[in-house]
This record gives structure tokens, C-alpha cells and sequence, in this order.
């Protein structure tokens, strides 16, 4: 196989929530590239992709929990020689209202158990993956982390308060980690999507959360997808268009792009 442009060819790539939505594409897309590359989730069945231009492993992992973080950055790189890219993919979305006025302290109204589970999979998770794959990366001198934020990070979002907060924490924790590692020859980036396609997120149960923060059905909702008007390019995003962009950020073509978040919504602002 040639090298293509990205020259992505046998570098290793781990990429966090791996198994479906945003993460599944990107791992394809490194593998179109001819990366090595490994897809980690807490999904113990091993997802199909084609690895026909590179190579893929699939470890089962919980990214809360240093160990299990650890164990599969030791077995990575027993595979694969070097940890070169990883991308903080892995997330979770409970919607829930700050106060919920109709039924307080009822079962859509945030309490500490929903907190805690989202931010420790969208924080937690990705401080230990970022800082145990940068251990190995300073240790070559060399390596990239691209850590998968949100539009709602960046601008908020109704009934989603934790999951943006999440975000916006991990927008701090890209910043600040790039003025760190940059001297390590390491570095860091963030990557905000808006509204795309469908995901892993949007399950009944999800859908029925967020819709009731909203005052609106589920069907009001799913229609709403539809929807494009806040979106000055008239569509939802694509999975394969984030896929493009992250993979682009992990090569050495932006090897002078560090520190900085990507919001890639189609031009969708507040204003």
C-alpha cells in the first residue's frame, strides 16, 4: 500500500469509545489509512470494521478506572511498539434539569449519582487515558492528544448542564495540558462536533430524558433532527466528517496545530 497524504501508515492509534457513533468512524478512518489501530469500549463484544488497509485490536476497557487504563496502554503498546495518537472519545449524555419543578428531586432532575457517572467517564476518563499515554509518549518524544469535546461545551445546552459542563472541562484540560506537554514534543487538541447524524447517544431512554427537560415529546424531538435552521449549512454533520477531521489533526500535515479546540458544526453559534 502506498502512503496516502495524512502518512498515518503504521502509526498506532488508540481511540476510546471505539465500538459505535463518532469513535467507530474514526477508527475506521485511521485504518483506511493503514494505522494500527486500537478500539477501546466497555462493550465486551468485539466490533467489525475493515481492517483491510490497516491493523485493529480491541481491548475492553473502562477508561474511569486507572488500572483497567493502564492495562490496555501496556498491552497496546506490547502489540503495536509505540503509542502514537490517542483520542479521548469516550462519553456519556444523561439529560436532566438543574430543578425540575413539575416533580422535584423526581427522576429527571440532576442529583449526584447522574454527576458522578458523567463526569467520571467524560472527565476522569479522559485525564487518566491522556495521562498515561503521554507517559509513553514523552518517554519517545513524540505523540498527539486529541480529546473529543462538544458544541454544548462551548455554548451550553438545555437540560444537558453536566454533559456540557463535562465538556467545557475537558476544553480547560486541553488548553492547559498543551502549554505542558508541547515541551515534551507532544500535542494536544480538542475536537467540538455540533448536531450530526445519528450516534450511540440517541437511545429511547436518552431521547425520552432530553425531551422532557425540553417540554416536548419524543416525536416533537426526532423531528426536530430534521431540523437545520440554526445551522448556517442546512444539515446535520456527518460521522465520517469528524472521522476526516481528527485523523487530518493526528497527522504530521498539522504538526504545528496544538492547543486549540475545533468546533465543526456546520457554522452553528449562538449568535
Amino acid at each position: 500500500m502506498k502512503n496516502t497524504w495524512l502518512n498515518l501508515e503504521g502509526k498506532t492509534a488508540i481511540v476510546t469509545g471505539g465500538a459505535s457513533g463518532i469513535g467507530k468512524a474514526v477508527a475506521q478512518e485511521f485504518l483506511n489509512n493503514g494505522a494500527n489501530v486500537v478500539v477501546c469500549d466497555m462493550n465486551p463484544n468485539k466490533p467489525e470494521f475493515d481492517d483491510h488497509n490497516g491493523h485493529m485490536e480491541y481491548i475492553v476497557t473502562n477508561v474511569a478506572d486507572r488500572d483497567s487504563v493502564e492495562k490496555m496502554i501496556e498491552k497496546a503498546k506490547e502489540i503495536t511498539g509505540t503509542i502514537d495518537i490517542i483520542v479521548n472519545n469516550a462519553g456519556i449524555n444523561i439529560p436532566r434539569l438543574l430543578v425540575d419543578k413539575k416533580e422535584p428531586k423526581g427522576k429527571f432532575e440532576l442529583d449526584e449519582n447522574v454527576w458522578d457517572k458523567v463526569m467520571n467517564v467524560n472527565v476522569k476518563g479522559v485525564f487518566l487515558c491522556a495521562q498515561v499515554a503521554a507517559r509513553e509518549m514523552a518517554s519517545q518524544g513524540k505523540g498527539v492528544i486529541i480529546n473529543m469535546s462538544s458544541e454544548s461545551g462551548l455554548e451550553g445546552s438545555e437540560g444537558q448542564s453536566v454533559y456540557a459542563a463535562s465538556k467545557n472541562a475537558v476544553n480547560s484540560l486541553t488548553r492547559s495540558w498543551a502549554k505542558e506537554l508541547g515541551k515534551l514534543g507532544i500535542r494536544v487538541i480538542g475536537v467540538a462536533p455540533g448536531i450530526l447524524e445519528a450516534t450511540g447517544l440517541r437511545t429511547l431512554e436518552y431521547e425520552t430524558a432530553l425531551a422532557y427537560t425540553r417540554g416536548i415529546t419524543v416525536e416533537e424531538l426526532r423531528a426536530g433532527y430534521s431540523k437545520t435552521s440554526t445551522t448556517p449549512l442546512g444539515r446535520s454533520g456527518k460521522l465520517s466528517e469528524v472521522a476526516d477531521l481528527v485523523c487530518y489533526l493526528a497527522s504530521d500535515r498539522a504538526s504545528y496545530i496544538h492547543g486549540v479546540t475545533y468546533n465543526i458544526a456546520g457554522g452553528k453559534t449562538r449568535g
